[in-house]
């Protein structure tokens, strides 16, 4: 370990400490949101920020597809990873990440309305996690894909280097939890709607910075919330002054 590394350490685990810290802000907000606006039925939807629940269905009959499993979809992210040496240790790399969204209904009991998921948080686990190594190809959609996309999985000689394939997706049917503006919907000629519902698209609000879709309850959605609270403030606030009582006592300032 060269002479100055320590602080160098020092110094970055006070930064993560106190982003840490600020985020706890920005959980503890979202989490108030969640449990005090009530959940909304899409019948009776007002005009500003709400709160919705239901299932996903197609706008159109034209779906996305997931990029490795060629599923039918209304939003997918993927991230190809490498395994790499960097310095004394190996981590996964990102070579190629991306995500591709359409306009979607979500639908509960009473209707559906109109969902534009651009510039949200969305927050759902893989789907499918694919891996190649040597003597083993990745499957032949991912192998597709990588082609379309001019990414090599193969090393020196011809030898596969050792990758993981992550695809995410919202699929038609799928559970949604939305928090989000509803606001004017401009596919809706003014006074031509049959339902109120109709002048109305699921949207991230100019002023308002919370815009969150999950494939979660809401009981599971606080108590992820909950927990990164806690990582924001008690996490977070421990690392940044043990590092800055670390950084002083180098400094020997302290």
């Amino acid at each position: 370990m060269g002479k100055g590394e320590p602080l160098i350490y020092g110094i970055f685990g006070l930064v993560v400490g106190l982003i840490l810290f600020v985020k706890g802000f920005f959980w503890l907000k979202q989490k108030r949101l969640i449990e005090n606006i009530p959940t909304s039925k899409v019948r009776s939807l007002a005009m500003g920020l709400v709160e919705i629940s239901g299932e996903a269905k197609l706008a159109d009959k034209h779906a996305l597809k997931s990029p490795f499993s060629n599923k039918d979809c209304v939003y997918y992210k993927y991230t190809v990873e490498e395994y790499c040496k960097q310095g004394k240790n190996h981590k996964w790399i990102t070579r190629k990440k991306g995500a591709e969204s359409v306009n979607f209904y979500l639908k509960d009991a009473t209707g559906a309305v109109l969902v534009d998921p651009k510039g949200a948080n969305i927050d759902i686990p893989a789907d499918n996690e694919f891996k190649s190594k040597w003597g083993r190809d990745p499957p032949a959609v991912v192998m597709n894909f990588l082609k379309a996309k001019n990414i090599s999985f193969e090393g020196f000689f011809g030898a596969n280097k050792t990758m993981r394939y992550r695809e995410y997706f919202l699929a038609p049917k799928d559970k949604v939890y939305l928090m989000g503006t509803a606001g004017k919907n401009p596919f809706v000629k003014e006074g031509t709607a049959v339902n109120n519902v109709d002048n109305i698209m699921m949207q991230k609000g100019k002023n308002e910075k919370f815009y969150f879709i999950s494939d979660s309850g809401e009981k599971h959605i606080l108590e992820k919330l909950k927990w990164l609270v806690i990582l924001g403030f008690f996490g977070g606030g421990i690392l940044s002054v043990v590092c800055l009582i670390f950084i002083l006592f180098y400094l020997a300032l302290f």
